[in-house]
């Protein structure tokens, strides 16, 4: 399985070089692929444009039959991402709870997080009281949101989101 494991991860890190999708950087940080490291840009339109939100991405060693374990570096203020950087997103569980599929891959995860800060779903919030802020006074989520993005996902510098990840 170590094999076909380091074998896919290596065919993946090379797709995220030569082809990342708008907004998605990563990269390892360790030489046998087991870490990954990822920033995603903040969504336009959405309370969190101009951040920067670094993900850091742990391969298990049954990758791709168990999803990776994927957290927020970066503070975010959202109804899917508690303080600690877990996040409630179906496809990084298992089946029968999650939607993981080994067909799935870390790029997949990746484009399905920045989807999901842009559109956070409330039906299933890992943070209830933001969930429900969301809902009822939208206005405040903004203002929240927008004022942890500056806080701490934005260094001033428009090139910052660049310089992260290594040449």
């Amino acid at each position: 399985m170590d094999a076909i494991r380091t074998q896919r991860l290596m065919k993946e890190v090379q797709m995220m070089r030569t082809d990342p999708p708008p907004g998605i950087a990563c990269w390892p940080v360790s030489e046998d692929l087991t870490n990954l490291e990822a920033t995603i840009l903040g969504p336009d339109g959405s309370p969190y444009a101009g951040g920067n939100f670094k993900v850091k991405v742990k391969i298990p060693n049954r990758y791709p039959m168990e999803p990776p374990q994927v957290q927020f570096e970066t503070q975010i203020y959202h109804p899917n991402v508690d303080t600690s950087g877990r996040i409630c997103l179906d496809i990084i569980v298992m089946r029968p709870k999650g939607q993981w599929a080994p067909s799935l891959n870390v790029l997949t995860v990746l484009t399905s997080l920045q989807s999901l800060i842009a559109e956070p779903n409330t039906g299933d919030p890992l943070m209830p009281d933001i969930g429900k802020e969301f809902e009822q006074n939208y206005g405040l989520f903004l203002v929240k949101a927008k004022e942890m993005t500056k806080k701490y996902a934005t260094e001033g510098d428009s090139s910052s989101s660049s310089s992260s990840s290594p040449s």
